[in-house]
């Protein structure tokens, strides 16, 4: 007996039991696609978020060390002495009596100690 050869239709056609299950069941696989892909998106947006964190991370540990420095040196120029030497150089010099107190409107009676 010899062998019938199958055509080219018979080998593309769906006939098998397997390309039946897939084609009953063609609403589930396209959701399972559609959940895969979706999946497969978020780990990339997580991944690039993460990215982004770690990018802004550092960012502001930078900016919080400039922030330090420029706080130190302010404090360090605060101080008096240091506030001395400045105004010396811009040609002002310390009072050597207490400010006066201006009071206007109103009679000013001074009372001296005995």
């Amino acid at each position: 007996m010899a062998k019938a050869k199958k055509s080219l239709m018979e080998y593309t056609a769906i006939g098998t039991l397997a390309a039946r299950l897939v084609l009953n069941n063609l609403p589930m696989v396209l959701v399972l696609g559609v959940l895969g892909t979706a999946y497969i998106a978020n780990a990339h947006y997580a991944e690039r978020q993460i990215r982004t964190i770690q990018t802004l991370s550092k960012e502001v540990k930078e900016l919080r060390r400039q922030y330090n420095a420029l706080k130190a040196e302010a404090m360090l120029k605060s101080h008096r002495a240091n506030l001395e030497e400045e105004v010396a150089r811009l040609g002002l010099s310390k009072e050597a009596s207490k400010p006066r107190k201006i009071v206007v409107g109103q009679k000013v009676t001074v009372v001296k100690k005995p």
